[in-house]
């Protein structure tokens, strides 16, 4: 069962925490007596440079054959990706295929919608954003707390998080389909090859890898710090960083190997990490904490001590722009959207909205023109203009509206959540 010290408007449902060539062709070689004697000599010289090289000796195989001093190509570098992972399209920016509008095919499909869970009602808020209103309630398990697309992006998953399941929904429809049982699935989370989906089962203290199709275990990972809740993958997907909101703690996590790599405690008293995001040229990672009121800063590959960056009172949700060049920070606490820009590497600017709120966690459309945000103490959807600042609407929909996805978004593959693409 799941338990969370925050507060909450319904005091008879207890909130989740936070409050996935063929064989070379063979030639005839003529026989040695009908070369001629320079092909002959050529040969020879050749039989000389194997028989040097077997003996390591480069350098003599070089002045033998007159090539002394000629540069040979140097082997191309490459970072090697998690096995199966799609090649990464630019190495400064892990969201180069998530610009404005670029669709997958298959996405191209989805009706244009915003998915709100409302963790109190047991219910999903279905928002046309073109008419800023709420076109259809579905009823799903108890607690929902994020909606989640799958790798394929063919599924977005509830998470039924006191109700131990997963329900379906179709984009294509918007009609729900399938519920699978999965214990305390607080959130969700895809391998970058698309091999696993990652349970993050918060209250039983587990990282669990399933089939992503089926959901069933395949391999259970116990930790030891409490709340695992939200997570983000390195630009070669061989590592994970997850929060662990409860214990104030961070984890690495070995992908491939399913394993924890990895463990520190946050640097502050009362620490509750939540959103985790990589920047885009894949050194850094940030942490929001709704205690620390700020996001810290994290080298991923060090794994050292992070930096605490100030943001606002209740920090708790990270979305990086459509150009990649910003990221947009709900604070939870104050009512505000603060501005981190990357290249500058500091924050722009503030935005506060009207009769203050809740902004809670969400996504940017797929034009990159509006921020969608779940109003968590309100029971409202706020809608963001991501080039002013400036409140488009305010949706009523269900009691404690949580983890919204925003679809269909453009990207190659979801790395689970409420959308991280790549």
């Amino acid at each position: 069962m799941s338990l969370n010290p925050e507060p909450t408007p319904s005091p008879t449902v207890a909130p989740g925490p936070g409050l996935g060539p063929g064989p070379r062709p063979t030639r005839r070689e003529a026989p040695l007596h009908s070369l001629s004697k320079r092909t002959a000599a050529v040969l020879a010289a050749g039989a000389v440079l194997a028989v040097l090289a077997g003996c390591g000796t480069d350098q003599r195989a070089d002045e033998a054959l007159g090539t002394e001093g000629v540069r040979k190509p140097a082997k191309p570098k490459t970072a090697p990706g998690l096995p199966g992972m799609p090649p990464v399209l630019d190495p400064k920016d892990a969201y180069a295929a998530d610009r404005p509008n670029a669709l997958q095919p298959v996405a191209k499909k989805f009706l244009n919608r915003i998915y709100v869970p409302n963790t109190n009602s047991n219910t999903v808020s279905i928002i046309d954003p073109d008419k800023y209103e709420v076109v259809k309630t579905v009823k799903v398990g108890n607690q929902p707390q994020h909606v989640v697309p799958s790798w394929d992006m063919k599924t977005l998953w509830v998470n039924n998080d006191l109700g131990d399941s997963l329900t379906a929904i179709d984009p294509v429809t918007g009609k729900t389909g399938r519920t699978v049982e999965v214990s305390d699935p607080y959130n969700l989370y895809f391998t970058p090859n698309g091999k696993h989906a990652i349970v993050m089962a918060s209250m039983d203290r587990e990282l669990v890898f399933r089939d992503p199709k089926t959901m069933n275990r395949v391999k259970t990972v116990p930790v030891t710090c409490a709340g695992v809740n939200h997570a983000d993958f390195s630009m070669d997907g061989r590592y994970f960083i997850v929060s662990c909101e409860f214990s104030g703690e961070l984890l690495k996590v070995d992908t491939e190997k399913m394993e924890v790599v990895g463990q520190q405690k946050i640097p502050f008293k009362g620490a509750m990490p939540q959103d985790v995001k990589m920047s885009p040229d894949g050194k850094t990672f940030y942490i929001a904490d709704m205690m620390a009121h700020g996001m810290w800063v994290l080298d991923g590959k060090k794994f050292t001590k992070p930096k605490l960056l100030p943001t606002g009172k209740g920090c708790h949700g990270l979305y990086v722009s459509r150009d990649s060049k910003e990221m947009y920070i709900s604070n939870r606490g104050e009512g505000t959207i603060s501005v981190f820009d990357f290249p500058k590497n500091k924050l722009t600017k503030k935005w506060k909205l009207p009769q203050g709120g809740s902004p809670d966690m969400g996504g940017v459309s797929s034009d990159g023109n509006t921020l969608w945000l779940s109003g968590r103490y309100d029971s409202e959807v706020y809608a963001i203009d991501t080039r002013t600042g400036v409140q488009l609407a305010r949706i009523p929909v269900g009691s404690g509206p949580h983890g919204l996805a925003v679809y269909p978004q453009p990207g190659r593959y979801s790395l689970g959540h409420t959308g991280i693409f790549r």
